[in-house]
């Protein structure tokens, strides 16, 4: 019955607006899905997707858009929304998100016209996302928030239209989520951010980590593996390749259970320069 809520939601959308839309896709689950499920919706029409590229999205994100659209057929557009350049995104406040997302949708509007759909689902509602004060006022589409889906929806939506695998494809926000509050952000340090979480799902397959650069320390985070599987063998290897991209000591590395969150403090104090 969701689903046919979903489709429902969506091709109202549509016809209010006489025109397909224009999906966001990160490379996260929930707007792959999203994406996927309106080119099915629309299979006579190529769907427009816009896919930001640049420090802060994960190199395997952008891969695994290219593949879906070929797959799917999608009109794909590849944007570089320049966020980097924004002084107010890099000084890394508690609202960068919002920042973010602003540059996001003033640039897919330079290509595009109509509708831009959003990810966004009702369990983000539960969480602090100023980029959806961003949504709002670019006048951003939430295709599942009106259709009710929550993330576990989303999955089994992903698992019937046949995204296979991918249904249980873990969160991955941002690699600029992993800096701590208040810490600048800098192309250079997301790009050691993403190489390091990349070489330890060289070791772990499909790994759910987080590496975040925190004032105090380097905290490796795992949810999947579970920390205790980590063998001082493999903590090794960590290390050292942790100590040759960011140049810090074993003391400043630690292991740890993943916390959701935890790189973002609302009070911003200590943190490095």
């Amino acid at each position: 019955m969701q689903h046919s809520d979903l489709k429902t939601v969506i091709e109202k959308i549509v016809t209010n607006k006489n025109i397909i839309p224009t999906v966001a896709v990160s490379g996260g689950i929930d707007s792959i899905t999203l994406a996927t499920f309106t080119s099915i919706i629309f299979k006579k029409n190529k769907i427009n997707v816009s896919h930001a590229i640049g420090p802060a999205v994960p190199v395997e994100a952008t891969n695994r858009v290219k593949l879906l659209a070929k797959k799917f057929n999608w009109k794909l557009s590849i944007i570089n929304t320049q966020e980097i350049s924004d002084p107010r995104y890099l000084a890394n406040p508690i609202n960068r998100c919002f920042f973010c997302k602003e540059n996001l949708y003033t640039t897919i509007k330079l290509y595009t016209e109509g509708s831009i759909f959003s990810g966004a689902n009702l369990d983000d509602l539960n969480d602090y996302r100023p980029g959806l004060d961003a949504a709002k006022e670019a006048n951003v589409d939430h295709p599942f928030i009106l259709a009710k889906f929550r993330k576990k929806n989303i999955r089994k939506l992903a698992y019937d239209i046949g995204l296979g695998q991918l249904s249980d494809l873990p969160a991955s926000p941002c690699l600029a989520s992993r800096v701590e509050t208040g810490i600048k952000i800098t192309p250079n340090l997301l790009n050691k951010i993403d190489n390091i979480e990349r070489y330890i799902k060289e070791i772990f397959k499909n790994a759910d980590i987080r590496c975040r650069w925190m004032t105090e320390n380097l905290n490796i985070q795992f949810n999947d593996p579970k920390l205790e599987k980590i063998t001082e063998t493999q903590k090794k290897l960590i290390r050292k390749k942790a100590n040759k991209l960011f140049s810090i000591q074993d003391s400043n590395i630690i292991f740890s259970e993943y916390k959701k969150g935890s790189a973002f403090i609302p009070r911003n104090s200590k943190v490095k320069k």
